[in-house]
C-alpha cells in the first residue's frame, strides 16, 4: 500500500529527521511489546489518544478499511511496535502466512521548535504533568505536539493501494494505546527520547535558560562547580581487596527444615534453597542467570521438573499441586508442561500451548516424506500432523516434537526427542 501520488511526494519532507548523537541513540529508540487482544470499541481512553485517532480518521479515504483496522488491532494482529524519531514501524498480521512490514511517518520537530516546547514543559506545572505521564493541552499546543489531519504517513508492503490500508489503520490504533500508557513515545516520534528531554528540562530548571541539545542557558545563576583536577586531587586510593573466594565444584545442599508444629513446609523450604543454591552457582560460574526472562509459569514447571520423581509420593504429589494450584493450573496440565520440558525446554514447552500455521516448505513435505517411508494417514491441521494414536508437531525451532495419545481420547502427551526429520520422529515413537 503506497500513499497517493502527491502525498507520497511530500513524505520525504514530513518524516526528515535530526540526526541524534551516539550518546542520544538508545534513548532515540523504543520497542513497545505486542499487546494482547482487547475488547470494546474504545481505541483510546487519553485526550491525546483520542486525538491521535482523529487525525487518522479525518484523512482516511476509506472508512471500512479504518473498521477493519481496528478489527485488526483488538484481535492482537500487531506485532512489537518499534517508534524512532519520525516514524513509527511494525509487522502486522493478515489474510496471508507472511506479515506485512508497515510503517507510519511523522515530521520531527526542529530546534527551535523544541527550543519553545521544552521552554514551556519547564514551568512546574507541565513538569509536574509529564512526570505523571500527563500532557498537559496548553503544552501539547505550543509547538503542534500531536498531529493534525494529512500528517500521519502510511507506508505498506500489502498491496492494497488504500489510504490507509488496513493494516496501516491497525498500527495507528495500536499506537494510540501506546500512547496512552506512556506519552513520551509521542515526544520520541516528533524526535527527542525521553531521558533527553528529562536532562533538558532539569538543565533548564538550574540554569534559568533553556536545556536543548544545544547547551545551557545562559539566564540565571549558574551552579557551583569543582575542577577535575581538585577532584582528582581528592581521591584517596583503597587498600589492596583480598581475593575472591574460589567458586565450589558444585552446589551445596541446604540444611534439614524443622518439623516443628507450625513451622514452615520442610520441602518447601528445601525446594527453595535448593534452586537459590543452584542460580547462585550458575550466576557465579557462567555469568549468566538461568532463570531471567522465564515467565512465571515457565519457571514453575522449570522448578517441577528438576523433581523427577514428583507425582510418585505423597510428598511430590503435594508439591505438583500446590505449584500448579499457585499460578491457577491443574496438577495434570503441570505434569504435562512438565514431560513438554523434559523434552525440550522452552520450545517444547511452547509447542505444547502454542498451535501456530508454519508457513508453506517444510510442513508440506512431512506428509508426503511420511507416506514415503511408509508411515500414512497423518491428517494435518495447523503446525500438527496426527494419527488417532501419534502426532507430530513442528515447533518454531524446525524441529518436529512426538506426542501419543490413547486412541479417540486426544489427550497428547510429549514423547521422544524433537528431530529436524519428521520421519524420524515418528519412527522413534512407532518403531522402525
Amino acid at each position: 500500500m503506497t500513499p497517493p501520488p502527491d502525498r507520497l511526494r511530500s513524505a520525504p519532507a514530513r518524516v526528515r529527521r535530526s540526526r541524534p548523537s551516539a550518546a542520544a541513540h538508545e534513548d532515540r529508540r523504543r520497542t513497545f511489546p505486542a499487546v494482547a487482544p482487547w475488547t470494546g470499541e474504545e481505541t483510546a481512553t487519553t485526550w491525546w489518544g483520542r486525538e491521535w485517532t482523529r487525525a487518522l480518521e479525518e484523512s482516511a479515504l476509506d472508512p471500512a478499511r479504518l473498521a477493519r483496522g481496528r478489527a485488526y488491532a483488538r484481535r492482537g494482529l500487531v506485532d512489537a511496535v518499534t517508534i524512532t524519531p519520525g516514524r513509527i514501524t511494525a509487522y502486522v498480521h493478515g489474510s496471508r502466512p507472511r506479515p506485512y512490514r508497515t510503517r507510519i511517518g511523522l515530521r520531527v520537530l526542529g530546534d527551535a521548535e523544541w527550543d519553545e516546547l521544552l521552554a514551556a514543559a519547564a514551568g512546574p506545572e507541565h513538569f509536574s504533568a509529564l512526570l505523571d505521564k500527563d500532557v498537559p493541552r496548553a503544552l501539547a499546543a505550543t509547538a503542534d505536539l500531536l498531529p493534525g489531519p494529512g500528517d500521519l504517513i502510511p507506508d505498506c508492503s500489502c498491496p492494497d493501494d488504500g489510504f490507509p490500508c488496513k493494516h496501516a489503520a491497525a498500527l495507528c490504533y495500536q499506537t494510540a494505546r501506546l500512547l496512552d500508557e506512556d506519552p513520551f513515545a509521542l515526544f520520541l516520534l516528533r524526535g527527542r527520547g525521553e531521558r533527553e528531554i528529562l536532562a533538558a528540562l532539569i538543565r533548564h530548571d538550574s540554569t534559568g535558560g533553556p536545556g536543548p541539545a544545544g547547551g545551557a542557558g545562559t539566564g540565571g545563576p549558574r551552579l557551583p562547580t569543582v575542577p577535575a583536577d581538585t577532584a582528582e586531587a581528592l581521591h584517596r586510593p583503597v587498600g589492596v581487596l583480598p581475593p575472591p573466594f574460589p567458586v565450589p565444584a558444585r552446589p551445596g545442599r541446604p540444611p534439614a527444615g524443622s518439623d516443628e508444629p507450625g513451622a514452615p513446609d520442610p520441602l518447601a523450604l528445601d525446594l527453595l534453597a535448593t534452586e537459590a543454591a543452584h542460580r547462585a552457582h550458575t550466576l557465579l560460574t557462567t555469568g549468566a542467570d538461568p532463570v531471567a526472562g522465564l515467565t512465571v509459569w515457565e519457571d514453575t514447571v522449570r522448578l517441577a521438573a528438576a523433581h523427577p520423581g514428583a507425582g510418585l509420593t505423597a510428598s511430590t504429589r503435594t508439591l505438583y499441586r500446590d505449584l500448579a494450584g499457585a499460578v491457577g493450573r491443574t496438577a495434570t496440565e503441570l505434569a504435562r508442561a512438565v514431560a513438554a520440558w523434559h523434552q525440550g525446554g522452552r520450545a517444547a514447552l511452547a509447542v505444547l500451548e502454542e498451535p501456530w500455521d508454519p508457513p508453506a516448505g517444510p510442513f508440506d513435505r512431512a506428509g508426503p516424506a511420511l507416506a514415503a517411508a511408509g508411515l500414512p494417514g497423518f491428517r494435518p491441521l495447523r503446525n500438527r500432523l496426527s494419527t488417532p494414536a501419534v502426532q507430530l508437531r513442528l515447533g518454531r525451532d524446525g524441529l518436529w516434537y512426538g506426542y501419543e495419545s490413547d486412541p479417540g481420547r486426544e489427550e497428547w502427551w510429549p514423547r521422544g526427542t524433537p528431530d529436524t526429520d519428521p520421519v524420524g520422529a515418528a519412527t522413534a515413537l512407532l518403531g522402525p
